[in-house]
């Protein structure tokens, strides 16, 4: 290639592709993958259009919050021991022993 002219993003990405997988050396998988990043649509930024978050954060979801489904209403499950009492015939062995 001619080194006076540079390479456009997009023929760069065609001739990494060109590369069989197998064969690709790490820098050039490195390549690959930043211009695969940067040439995706939901990176590319139109003339005139401002970012309203800093790089790298996600807008968070605002608003009231919303109760999670379950149906309980956020009240907690109630548990229940089987571990029997004395009336019940004294102490239960331990989980996975095996009573004599």
């Amino acid at each position: 290639m001619n080194d006076s002219q540079p390479t456009s993003p997009r023929r760069r990405l065609q001739s990494l592709l060109a590369i069989p997988d197998s064969q690709r050396t790490e820098e050039q998988w490195d390549e690959l993958i930043e211009l695969e990043i940067s040439l995706a649509p939901v990176n590319q930024k139109k003339p005139g259009e401002q970012t309203a978050e800093p790089a790298g954060r996600a807008p968070r979801g605002g608003g009231p919050k919303r109760p999670r489904a379950g149906g309980n209403g956020g009240a907690r499950k109630k548990t229940f021991s089987n571990k029997k009492t004395a009336s019940q015939g004294g102490r239960s062995a331990p989980r996975g022993a095996v009573s004599e």
